[in-house]
């Protein structure tokens, strides 16, 4: 059979195609079961070889020129040859489904194995080049959290993989998710890869909170960037900052002042304990100086966000200098105070007691 060959398509693909068309072409008999599984097989085959199909289409049409029956009716072969090119396009098809599925379950698992840290950093390195990263040098990873959980298949991350392509093309970025996050892979000196991350992810999760590690060396910098991202994360949840992009590198004073946990709860219940002894509780009194600290110390700006008069403001703050003894105003105190009330929103204080 020359028909498939002159396409470049083996013959072995068009096994007993020939003796089909003439056999039910001539007597209009449908293809039996065992003929649609031959071709559904050879499909299938064809497919993992990774011929294309539009080849593999024309390859059967030459042929079944090549191999019509001169006693055939023309609707009786035509109608043979949309049989057996629909059976090995069926299975064709089935094979790639199969394929994808493999691809995708292979990607997740490698995801899974990169973000945990797991496997052998060795193997790990081999199994990134299939999806366009190279290891061996510095990436940085953000991670963007919606007010939705996502996955691989939703139309957010596949919009947000798009915009990057069509912005910077092939740069050995990877985009996935991960409980539910949207999260960005890119080498460590392509900050303006993250950045477009950033602005496109947070509109596309309509408003969500994007973080950035920074970019770390190796195998286990992807983990070590990973893990800060999501730390960052955290931290902006419990200090209620209303940012829509994070960067770790901006923020290192935060880990520093927590890293010691009871040198920090000690300084809390010094500097703020006090203020439990104020009618209402501590609270409204942390959070005015939150706010106070927020605006730079400028009165008038605190009291409109905290919507108090200049005069209420002042009164509270007069009342945390006596039962503190350290007077907001005053640059030595301050810093103290706001050391303080950062810890104490960073370990949830004084809703949860030490």
């Amino acid at each position: 059979m020359t028909g498939g060959a002159g396409q470049g398509i083996p013959e072995d693909y068009l096994e007993g195609y020939g003796p089909i068309l003439v056999a039910a072409g001539s007597t209009g008999r449908r293809l039996t079961r065992e003929e649609l599984l031959a071709r559904r097989e050879l499909g299938e085959q064809a497919a993992e070889a990774g011929f294309a199909l539009r080849a593999l289409v024309g390859a059967h049409l030459a042929a079944a020129r090549a191999y019509w029956p001169e006693n055939g009716s023309p609707d009786s072969v035509l109608a043979a040859v949309a049989q057996a090119v629909d059976a090995f396009a069926e299975g064709y098809e089935r094979a790639q489904r199969l394929a994808v599925r493999q691809e995708a379950a292979a990607r997740r698992e490698f995801i899974d194995d990169l973000l945990y840290g797991r496997s052998d950093l060795g193997r790990l390195a081999e199994r990134a080049e299939r999806f366009g990263l190279r290891l061996s040098y510095e990436h940085a990873v953000a991670v963007a959290e919606g007010f939705v959980a996502y996955d691989e298949e939703d139309s957010v991350p596949r919009a947000v993989e798009q915009a990057l392509i069509g912005r910077f093309g092939d740069r050995s970025v990877l985009i996935t998710t991960k409980a539910g996050r949207l999260v960005c892979i890119a080498p460590g000196d392509q900050g303006e890869v993250l950045t477009y991350f950033a602005e496109q992810a947070h509109a596309a999760t309509d408003g969500g909170r994007v973080a950035v590690g920074r970019p770390q060396p190796g195998v286990g910098g992807v983990v070590q960037s990973y893990e800060e991202a999501l730390n960052v994360l955290d931290l902006a949840d419990r200090l209620g900052m209303d940012v829509p992009v994070l960067r770790a590198a901006e923020l290192l004073v935060y880990p520093v002042l927590t890293r010691d946990r009871q040198a920090m709860t000690e300084l809390v219940v010094s500097a703020l304990g006090p203020l439990e002894a104020a009618r209402g509780g501590a609270q409204p009194l942390v959070e005015t100086l939150n706010v106070y600290f927020e605006a730079g110390c400028v009165a008038a700006e605190a009291a409109r966000r905290l919507s108090l008069s200049v005069r209420a403001l002042t009164y509270r703050l007069a009342r945390i200098h006596k039962l503190t003894g350290s007077d907001p105003a005053d640059p030595m105190h301050r810093y103290t105070l706001q050391t303080a009330v950062i810890g104490a929103r960073l370990m949830g204080w004084p809703e949860q007691t030490f």
